[in-house]
């Protein structure tokens, strides 16, 4: 039988990672391109019916994998990121898909020759020598329920292979086309939030999914990421008529703890409640303990 750790690993992975056959379709969508920790999707829906109905340019300048960009699909959008090997994934995904799909197999491929082990090994050496896209593609579907996470000593990658099987390249391509096709009218840049969301102007939205201080400070660019720097550019956003979405540390364990955040008063018009469901950075830190203690909501504060 498998041992409780390896159940909830794969618990990570359904039913996103089904056969693309028998997922329902189109609605709702959880087909993902990439694995992210504090990825969204699953949770899209219910934050994407707090948006205004309409709207003009939708931003999105903490990327990740995209998960309500892609729930969403908009005509017309910016979506963003500070960390350049993401944006370098998205941004292939977009100038040549087939290439994407060629970079992925070819990892992919090193299972076979060395075992998955090895080629997770191996792939991961390559990307700490030299960071870059093609690399990280493979490393976030590979590795242990998407924890991309770094060491602060030296910067390196230093999440473990997970025990779930990345997905094969024919599925991997399936969802290229698919993102390829729901982002089409996106524009995928490598900037730092503030530069991004200083474009947007009066009726567009931005929905802003930065690093949770509580709980992913492990994460890639959580140490550098400043709060009130970031209330800073939502207000003069706000000045300016654009609409402003922000998912932020609400509730763990259960409830029974509200995060401690000192929000500017007067800059957000609501607060809501997205239930998360159970941490999965918490799975990757308590190694295979029970979690009935550890369900989360995300706190969605808005400026309209």
């Amino acid at each position: 039988m498998r041992s409780t750790a390896i159940r909830q690993q794969l618990e990570l992975f359904e039913p996103e990672d089904l056969p693309l056959s028998i997922m329902a379709q189109p609605k709702p969508f959880r087909t993902q391109l990439l694995k992210w920790v504090g990825n969204k999707q699953k949770q899209a829906d219910s934050i994407i019916k707090f948006f205004p109905k309409q709207f003009d340019t939708y931003f999105e300048p903490f990327l990740g994998s995209g998960g309500v960009l892609g729930v969403l699909a908009p005509e017309k959008a910016v979506a963003s990121d500070i960390f350049e090997p993401l944006v370098q994934i998205w941004q292939m995904l977009h100038s040549d898909k087939e290439e994407l799909k060629r970079q992925y197999a070819e990892r992919y491929a090193l299972i076979v020759q060395l075992g998955k082990k090895a080629a997770y090994a191996k792939v991961l050496t390559s990307y700490n020598q030299e960071p870059n896209g093609a690399d990280l593609l493979f490393l976030c579907r590979a590795c242990y329920g998407g924890v991309v996470r770094f060491r602060k000593n030296d910067g390196f990658m230093s999440t473990p292979v997970g025990v779930h099987d990345p997905v094969s390249p024919d599925s991997f391509g399936i969802r290229t086309d698919i993102w390829h096709n729901r982002t089409r009218g996106t524009r995928f840049l490598h900037l730092d939030f503030a530069a991004a969301m200083n474009q947007a102007k009066c009726g567009d939205l931005i929905y802003c999914d930065p690093p949770y201080s509580d709980s992913q400070t492990i994460l890639y660019g959580a140490q550098a990421f400043s709060l009130p720097r970031l209330f800073d550019t939502i207000t003069s956003c706000k000045a300016r008529g654009v609409y402003v979405v922000l998912s932020i540390d609400g509730t763990k364990y259960s409830g029974r703890k509200l995060c401690d955040i000192a929000i500017p008063e007067g800059l957000f018009e609501r607060e809501e409640f997205v239930s998360v469901g159970r941490s999965m950075l918490k799975r990757f830190q308590m190694d295979g303990k029970t979690l009935e203690d550890h369900e989360v909501r995300d706190r969605l504060l808005l400026t309209f």
